[in-house]
């Protein structure tokens, strides 16, 4: 049986956020199964990636609070954009694959989500200049793309406990919204990877984490300007 865990967190506070997917990342060698997550934003904020400079990244959007996540890539605006996450635990196909191929499998997984709600998107096939550090200005290979704009882009971290994909989607103007479209992404995963869906609440021990990496990490001034 191919069981995936279905964890919707609703709207939450910008650090609880980030420290949720990254919990979610510790927990899998308790959980042993991929979780899918989706979540909102209590207030606009901006992430950017762990390998930033904070310098670059506080005079490239006015956007506040920013908070270093613990994925790569560039500086994502969170205001009214649709974000999920999925962590995979070692063993997994998923876990197993290359950066490129997890990077095109999940935006691949996307497109057809868009097209269950009768939406055409497409694959970037190479690269568009981007500004420095702006994950939605421009373009790298297998974003996703709608009229050829970039609509979204993910980041990855990949270590001994599993696999972790954070992606965020940048609507384009359709009649229907991030419920929908989170309902799009599960069809598809039953169809395309046989997943058998299992409701999932996040425990004690779970929120009890993630709470602790809020005070201890993702609110803390010495992580968010380490760079």
């Amino acid at each position: 049986m191919n069981s995936w865990l279905l964890l919707n967190s609703g709207k939450c506070d910008a650090a609880f956020n980030m420290a949720l997917d990254e919990a979610l990342l510790e927990a899998l060698p308790r959980l042993k199964k991929p979780v899918l997550r989706f979540y909102g934003w209590m207030e606009p904020a901006a992430t950017f990636g762990y390998f930033q400079k904070y310098a670059e990244v506080v005079t490239a959007t006015k956007l506040r609070p920013l908070i270093r996540r613990p994925t790569g890539g560039g500086i994502v605006p969170h205001a009214a954009d649709w974000t999920y996450s999925a962590v995979f635990p070692v063993g997994h196909e998923w876990h197993s694959l290359k950066a490129e191929e997890s990077y095109r499998r999940i935006h691949d997984w996307l497109r057809l989500a868009f097209a269950e709600l009768r939406v055409e998107t497409e694959l970037a096939p190479c690269c568009k200049k981007s500004l420095p550090g702006q994950c939605f200005v421009g373009h790298e290979k297998y974003d996703l793309l709608w009229h050829g704009r970039k609509i979204a882009g993910a980041a990855q971290r990949r270590n001994k406990l599993g696999l972790l994909i954070q992606g965020s989607v940048q609507p384009p103007p359709v009649s229907f919204g991030p419920v929908e479209f989170a309902a799009a992404m599960c069809v598809v995963a039953e169809k395309q990877f046989f997943v058998q869906w299992q409701d999932y609440k996040a425990d004690s021990v779970l929120i009890g984490a993630a709470d602790n990496l809020v005070h201890q990490k993702f609110s803390q001034a010495a992580h968010n300007q380490k760079r």
